[in-house]
């Protein structure tokens, strides 16, 4: 005969001083989970309004260029700002808070500023860098300059 596992029934007391985690169980989790990111990265994404978050990119270099793919769901062209300094990528903007007209029971999604630095290893064409917001996906081509990009040497 298989062994039953034993089975609290009755009153819950872990939960009588806090009906609050009654109902959203996970809040304290994701909590500590923000402060523990905030300790280990500064960019740390978060859902306060008003504190700098970094958002999700991909980083693809091809033979001619590198190619920057940043998640920016909701955010308008005229809000975000692509720039070269030195050898790095800068993309940086903001995530306006929406007017709302109920009462929010949840927030998740991020609002407030938003960074992102890049280095660029090599040299590259800053005159030639094409940047498209599509999807709220926001592509970015930095094309290689002619000194970076690899060649193949023939062995005579």
């Amino acid at each position: 005969m298989a062994e039953r596992m034993p089975a609290r029934r009755g009153e819950r007391r872990e939960w009588a001083g806090r009906p609050d985690l009654w109902q959203e169980p996970f809040r304290e989790l994701e909590e500590i989970w923000d402060r523990m990111g905030q300790l280990f990265d500064p960019g740390w994404a978060t859902t306060r309004t008003g504190v700098a978050w970094q958002p999700m990119v991909d980083v693809e270099e091809t033979e001619n260029a590198y190619l920057f793919e940043v998640d920016l769901p909701g955010v308008r062209r005229d809000d975000i700002t692509v720039e070269v300094r030195g050898q790095e990528l800068w993309i940086m903007g903001e995530v306006k808070e929406k007017e709302r007209t109920g009462v929010l029971r949840r927030k998740m999604r991020r609002t407030g500023s938003f960074s992102f630095r890049g280095a660029l290893p090599g040299e590259v064409d800053a005159d030639k860098i094409e940047a498209n917001l599509a999807d709220g996906v926001l592509s970015v081509k930095v094309p290689k300059a002619e000194v970076s990009k690899s060649r193949r040497i023939e062995i005579k």
